[in-house]
């Protein structure tokens, strides 16, 4: 993987050019709208990487845009690969290791969650304060790649510093802004009543299907990272409608105006 990673290196950079981006954001379902702010953006699809396919999931555009964001250059990975498409979890974690790779230092991780705790709505946001990891999978397993701790610790998986200038964002602009485990589970399917039920005996607060393995892989690089999660939908058993993706993009789009600020201030922060 190491050769691959380096080939893709080398095309980004060309492709891109410019400052080297100190932090990098990952958007999750419905959230692609950060890339409208980004001042001189300049974008590489994952095509067009060697070996890079496209994500197939509506509201994955699956591409890297670079620009300025809050005063910071970024790099933006716009959608991710899932467990649930058919991709191994080390093709789940090759954009950490790409960014790790370009010099990054920070990531900050979004998704797209649905609420197990009944505090939590629809449109509000999570900061994650920890994670259950359900998927079966760890994109670490196999040879260690450069730069990886063998064995990562994991107790504290968000950033203190990250974590604390999300609060601070939150509270100077008025923004609600709950805290929470996440559980990440392989999908696709929604979860059922049972398994919701068992998720909150569990201690989770939120689930999704994403997120988990690239924090491991984060916190192995030595990256600073910080997850928020978007609640998009009640989880099943929690609610009196049926669970669609159209509801979970639908939300995630309407979400963008309370996250940018929160995004912009954990960068300014890094």
């Amino acid at each position: 993987m190491t050769a691959g990673l380096d080939r893709a290196v080398e095309q980004l950079q060309e492709r891109l050019g410019g400052a080297p981006a100190e932090i990098g954001v990952v958007l999750g379902s419905g959230l692609g709208g950060l890339v409208d702010e980004l001042e001189h953006p300049a974008s590489i699809a994952f095509g067009e990487l060697p070996g890079w396919p496209l994500p197939g999931v509506l509201g994955h555009q699956g591409a890297f845009v670079s620009g300025r964001f809050a005063g910071r250059q970024v790099l933006v990975q716009c959608g991710r690969y899932h467990l649930y498409e058919g991709f191994s979890a080390a093709a789940v974690v090759r954009p950490v290791r790409l960014m790790a790779r370009l010099g990054l230092r920070a990531i900050l991780f979004t998704n797209a969650a649905g609420a197990i705790n009944r505090r939590l709505e629809p449109g509000c946001l999570m900061l994650v304060s920890d994670q259950i990891n359900l998927t079966a999978r760890n994109g670490l397993v196999g040879p260690a790649e450069m730069g990886e701790v063998r064995f990562p610790d994991m107790s504290a998986p968000g950033d203190p510093g990250l974590a604390e200038a999300a609060r601070r964002t939150a509270r100077e602009h008025g923004i609600r802004l709950e805290e929470g485990i996440y559980a990440g589970v392989a999908g696709p399917s929604y979860e059922t009543k049972a398994e919701i039920r068992m998720l909150e005996r569990m201690g989770a607060d939120a689930v999704g299907m994403s997120t988990v393995l690239e924090v491991i892989a984060a916190r192995a690089l030595g990256m600073r990272c910080l997850a928020i999660s978007t609640i998009t939908n009640l989880a099943a058993g929690l609610g009196s409608g049926r669970l669609s993706h159209r509801e979970v993009l639908e939300t995630g789009a309407r979400a963008r105006g309370a996250l940018l600020p929160i995004l912009a201030g954990v960068i300014t922060a890094a």
